[in-house]
């Protein structure tokens, strides 16, 4: 028997779902004020973006019953909106594609489309916007939406605001991945302050990755001595794990501190966080001492690593 919880969970994403259907316009019998359904719309948006497809295709990308399908695409054809070619690798298929009275019944479809979401997106701030957007991508990526292309991602300088990032996703990150207590977060906010407080941008720097407007990752370079920089609070991203993120901040930590004529760069780090442990090591540094230490909840082997630049 559903439980109370699993009840309450199942209401609000009823709920949502009438709520957004009612928003994008879809529950009226013509959509965006277009002669077409909701159902119609979304097979003229695949054909315009797949020129000749199968029904097949259109069935399953679209997870649409056959029969309906079916009479969806011999309207379509009556009306001159589509036109069917036998397939010259398989003559048991019939490739379907839009005739240009097709094509020019889907551009006002898109048209509204593009501008209600428009519309809709406008009377938010961008910050608001961007967590709209990742809301949405989460949600996709929870219920089975295949994963889109990773963005490609930039790097930044810090801006206000991005010390919270930092200190909040170390905390969160390091106590659920490798069961790290309140401490660590508390560490985490001392460096970062310290570095607000004490900023020098000459021999110092932060840097911010972020993909689609969003933080994935941040770095940071301190000077330790007149010689000596340090290299501290490198993380990135679960989502953003995987592309090349990690090392391009490292790098470019390097490549500021021989600009900023350090003669090394140091930096402590823990045996557990191998990703971590491979870049250091692929660009150079090496181990010179470890220790063992509870700071953090779990007893953890702390490693200096140094770079001669």
């Amino acid at each position: 028997m559903p439980s109370p919880a699993l009840d309450y969970r199942i209401a609000a994403v009823r709920r949502f779902n009438r709520f957004y259907t009612q928003k994008l316009g879809v529950l009226s019998e013509a959509f965006l004020d277009t002669p077409f359904s909701l159902t119609e719309a979304r097979v003229l948006h695949a054909l315009a973006h797949r020129d000749g497809a199968t029904a097949t295709w259109l069935g399953r990308d679209l997870d649409l019953d056959a029969g309906y399908l079916s009479r969806i695409l011999r309207e379509f054809e009556r009306q001159g909106l589509i036109v069917r070619n036998q397939s010259s690798r398989d003559g048991r298929q019939a490739l379907i594609s839009l005739t240009d009275a097709g094509r020019d019944a889907f551009e006002p479809l898109d048209r509204a489309s593009q501008g209600a979401v428009s519309r809709m997106l406008s009377s938010l701030s961008e910050a608001a916007q961007e967590r709209l957007v990742a809301a949405m991508r989460l949600i996709g990526g929870l219920i089975g939406e295949p994963a889109e292309k990773a963005a490609a991602f930039i790097l930044r300088p810090h801006r206000p605001g991005d010390m919270g990032w930092v200190t909040q996703r170390h905390g969160a990150l390091y106590s659920a991945e490798y069961g790290l207590n309140h401490k660590m977060e508390a560490y985490v906010a001392e460096v970062v302050a310290k570095f607000l407080r004490e900023f020098d941008p000459v021999r110092e720097h932060c840097w911010m990755a972020e993909q689609e407007g969003a933080p994935i990752g941040s770095v940071f370079l301190v000077k330790e001595t007149d010689e000596v920089a340090k290299l501290r609070l490198l993380i990135v991203d679960p989502q953003a794990r995987g592309l090349g993120v990690g090392r391009c901040l490292v790098e470019e930590c390097v490549r500021f501190a021989r600009q900023a004529d350090y003669r090394e760069v140091t930096l402590w780090t823990h045996s557990i966080l191998t990703a971590a442990r491979r870049i250091y090591a692929s660009v150079g540094f090496a181990i010179v001492s470890t220790e063992t230490h509870d700071e953090f909840g779990p007893e953890l082997l702390g490693e200096t690593w140094t770079l001669r630049l």
